[in-house]
């Protein structure tokens, strides 16, 4: 029964929540694999009278080296790690259901509520490399809210090139309520 739980939940995190929200179906399948793996290992640990302590280090080991391996978001990273705590929570083969469907259940609405486009739905963050060289903060300021047509709330330059006369910049923004309520319904 539980495994019947937490294969529903993580299509609901997948297809439900994640998918429509930022379109990689590579990540679908990767967060599909990882819950359906865990659960499968998480299972077969649990009958076999193994520790959940060794499959949940295994797991952290195999996450750790995964996620340095390619470029992925924070975001994606917590999509991630939920899929594979579900998939641990539906495996370890609680006798007791409701506990473990409680989490797996609360798991999914903080998903839901943490990655909402409603939520923070005005901020952004982007890397941007600007056609000058600009050194004084208030002047890089200023062109970026300029160029965005937004109030920046965070800069950081990670390159001032003074020879090719250019600078990048992480920079975080504010954008209005327009543009806010045209992403939010996208």
């Amino acid at each position: 029964m539980l495994i019947g739980v937490d294969l529903v939940a993580a299509l609901v995190l997948t297809l439900g929540i994640y998918y429509p929200r930022h379109r990689r179906r590579d990540l679908v399948v990767a967060f599909l694999g990882v819950n359906v793996g865990v659960l499968a290992v998480a299972s077969a640990l649990g009958t076999a009278g193994v520790a959940a302590g060794l499959g949940l280090g295994l797991f952290g080991v195999l996450s750790i080296i995964r996620l340095r391996s390619s470029e992925i978001s924070q975001r994606e990273v917590a999509y991630y790690f939920a899929a594979l705590a579900m998939g641990l929570i539906g495996g370890l083969g609680a006798t007791d259901i409701v506990v473990p469907a409680v989490l797996i259940a609360l798991i999914l609405v903080v998903m839901w509520v943490a990655d909402h486009p409603a939520l923070l739905g005005r901020s952004r963050q982007q890397v941007v490399r600007l056609d000058r060289a600009i050194a004084d903060e208030g002047e890089l300021r200023f062109e970026l809210e300029q160029r965005l047509g937004a109030s920046v709330t965070a800069l950081t330059v990670q390159q001032l090139d003074l020879v090719n006369d250019s600078t990048l910049v992480d920079v975080r923004y504010r954008v209005g309520q327009d543009r806010a309520r045209l992403a939010v319904a996208r």
